[in-house]
């Protein structure tokens, strides 16, 4: 049995920032990620899509949590052909992402980045998130092809945003593409309400690595702004569901990181700290939800004894994320 890794897209978002979830005397910089740290073995870096990333922050990311610790980094949006505004690309480069040239520097840079991460032993994976727009065909797997040269060595996982991906006469030909190249798919929680929504199949396509994302079940997903989208607060029969997937994933695979996306105030965390109890085989208290993510503390909080970090016990070999 692999272990199961719990823990959520961002611990600098400001909502969460804001919630209260961090206590006095730890919310600057170094603060928070170490009281992140001492709550979960892994997390989701996605400042590194807005934005490509700095080799002295992965250095001190490296330095500000204790062994065991991973970092999910999310590629650069120009990477995966998302939009990139121009005023993020370094020394006047075009955001272009069909300039050769261009490409050739971000991948570069974006490499150098995170190289402090992968030296370290705590690069968990690199998060190819693709957008809507990116659909089953030979210019897609063209484009993998070249993602999968470019990286080569590194643990990837691959999230694709447009359902066809996934749906039935298409889902086996994905899986192998995936495999193929040695990248982990991304499973996805999110509202089936929507045309744009990806079903939550949990296809296994590396003995490294799965990864599960939980978006929130928000109607709003493909139209609102972002607190729209990620409104929702997971309750406890919402996280069950996932329970027998999650372990079937560890059963087959050598690590599942559980992230959660859903940052809206406190959410993210509330629903990650849950769900790793309910994977340490606590069972579900009821259908209730969980409570309302606060978006401001109403009395700074006082900090209390140091919680057990959100790992499953269902680890191979647990390892203590101490702080």
């Amino acid at each position: 049995m692999g272990q199961i890794l719990v823990g959520t897209c961002s611990w600098t978002d400001r909502a969460l920032v804001g919630s209260g979830w961090y206590p006095p005397g730890r919310r600057d910089a170094e603060g928070r990620l170490r009281h992140y740290a001492e709550r979960f073995p892994v997390v989701e870096v996605d400042a590194s899509y807005y934005a490509l990333p700095s080799e002295r922050n992965s250095r001190l990311w490296a330095e500000r949590t204790p062994d065991g610790f991973v970092f999910d980094v999310k590629a650069f949006s120009l990477l995966t052909g998302h939009p990139t505004r121009q005023t993020v690309m370094p020394d006047g480069l075009r955001a272009e992402h069909r300039d050769p040239g261009v490409l050739d520097e971000v991948w570069a840079r974006f490499a150098a980045g995170i190289e402090p991460l992968r030296q370290a032993g705590r690069l968990g994976s690199v998060l190819f998130q693709f957008p809507p727009w990116f659909r089953p065909g030979q210019r897609a797997e063209a484009f993998l092809r070249e993602c999968a040269e470019r990286t080569e060595g590194w643990p990837l996982a691959v999230e694709f945003r447009h359902p066809s991906w996934w749906e039935p006469g298409q889902d086996e030909s994905t899986g192998a593409l995936l495999t193929r190249h040695g990248m982990a798919a991304v499973a996805v929680d999110m509202t089936q309400t929507l045309p744009s929504s990806v079903p939550p199949v949990t296809p296994v396509t590396s003995p490294r690595l799965s990864v599960v994302r939980f978006h929130g079940r928000s109607p709003a997903w493909g139209t609102g702004g972002k607190e729209d989208r990620f409104r929702h607060a997971y309750d406890e029969e919402e996280l069950a569901e996932w329970l027998p997937r999650v372990r079937r994933l560890a059963a087959r695979t050598e690590q599942v990181h559980v992230l959660f996306n859903n940052c809206c105030g406190d959410a993210a965390v509330r629903a990650a700290e849950v769900m790793a109890r309910l994977l340490d085989g606590d069972p579900p208290t009821a259908a209730v939800r969980l409570p309302k993510a606060r978006s401001a503390p109403a009395a700074p909080p006082t900090p209390g004894p140091r919680p057990t970090p959100a790992r499953s016990s269902s680890s191979s070999s647990s390892r203590r994320a101490a702080g």
